[in-house]
């Protein structure tokens, strides 16, 4: 886990276009509006996702955070299609450049997923087929999206490789998995990610299990990607240390819902809701005082989906819950330009 150290977000490697998120003026290439994902439970649908509502625009890196719990990597598997069953959209809509995703037919879904849209999984030795080597899935990765022969796919393969920078590429294509370091594996499935040459690369907790320097080469990596290839990349983490370093644009997520949105340098220097400041709190600090040197740390835990407490999903555990949060659900308050929260202490100016 990357340390936090008086951050300082990242600079754009890309710039986004002048206007995005809340307010936008250009059509954002994502949209994601009050999308319902559900898993069947007793008494029926339990929601994991609930009104889920962010977008996107074409040149980002944004950060998706969160604790375990939070629905990040189900709003991933939501935008790629690939929903585990028995889980289901109940409502709401997934755009990519205007057109409705989940109205698609399965055949031209398949066009986007792993196509348009590229996913980095979280932990490569279960996503990647231990019995293939890595250039048979590279290859089958690319021929799955563009009108390649073999032995072009398979040059191509080798590009891609060296793209990410593992050393001697073609000697890799023969490896297996399990012959490839942590970091290799890592970058191997980002390259598996770009065989359709995606515009929308989804990375999902890309530095799991990986030591420091590691991480930093993966997040250094993402961000050349980005800036080379031009890509819109959403970033999935629970360390905001990574995003620190890493993004322009944080959405922070809880019990399936989006509480906090705003620019990273915004968040970092005034965060609006409860949960964030909880999660920032938590974070080592270097320089911070002795005597207030102590981590806070937020009580209790995501609530499961069957058990998702009235009102505000994280007044339970938050110490500045005052007389609407147990009653009702807050809604996302605009707070500046790019900025909202999901919370009563930004409705209308009112304050406990």
């Amino acid at each position: 886990m990357l340390s936090l150290v008086n951050p300082t977000p990242a600079e754009p490697t890309v710039e986004p276009p002048a206007s995005h998120g809340p307010g936008m003026t250009e059509a954002p290439l994502l949209a994601v509006e009050d999308l319902t994902l559900a898993f069947p439970g007793a008494g029926g649908w339990q929601p994991v996702l609930r009104g889920l509502s962010f977008e996107i625009s074409a040149g980002e890196l944004v950060g998706l955070v969160g604790e375990s719990g939070s629905g990040k990597s189900l709003t991933a598997l939501a935008i790629m299609g690939l929903v585990p069953a028995p889980g289901r959209i109940l409502g709401g809509s997934l755009r990519y450049r205007g057109e409705e995703l989940l109205e698609l037919p399965e055949a031209r879904r398949r066009k986007y997923r792993g196509g348009r849209v590229g996913i980095v999984f979280q932990e490569p030795m279960t996503a990647l087929n231990p019995v293939l080597t890595i250039g048979t899935q590279i290859v089958e990765a690319v021929r799955q999206h563009r009108r390649l022969s073999k032995t072009e796919a398979r040059r191509e393969a080798a590009r891609l490789l060296d793209l990410v920078a593992i050393p001697d590429p073609e000697e890799r294509l023969k490896d297996y998995p399990h012959q490839l370091s942590g970091g290799q594996r890592q970058r191997a499935m980002i390259a598996m990610a770009l065989a359709g040459e995606p515009e929308l690369l989804l990375a999902d907790e890309p530095t799991t299990a990986l030591d420091v320097t590691i991480q930093a080469q993966i997040l250094e990596l993402l961000q050349r990607l980005q800036r080379e290839l031009g890509l819109t990349v959403i970033l999935i983490t629970h360390d905001l240390a990574v995003v620190a370093e890493t993004c322009r644009r944080v959405l922070v997520m809880y019990a399936g819902e989006v509480v906090e949105e705003a620019p990273a340098a915004a968040l970092f220097d005034a965060p609006a809701h409860p949960y964030t400041r909880g999660l920032l709190g938590a974070l080592p600090h270097l320089g911070r005082p002795r005597a207030r040197g102590q981590l806070t740390a937020i009580p209790g835990q995501v609530p499961e989906p069957g058990q998702r407490p009235t009102g505000c999903a994280f007044h339970p555990r938050c110490a500045e819950a005052f007389e609407p949060c147990p009653d009702r659900e807050p809604a996302a308050y605009d707070l500046a330009p790019g900025r909202r929260a999901r919370c009563f202490l930004h409705q209308g100016g009112d304050s406990p």
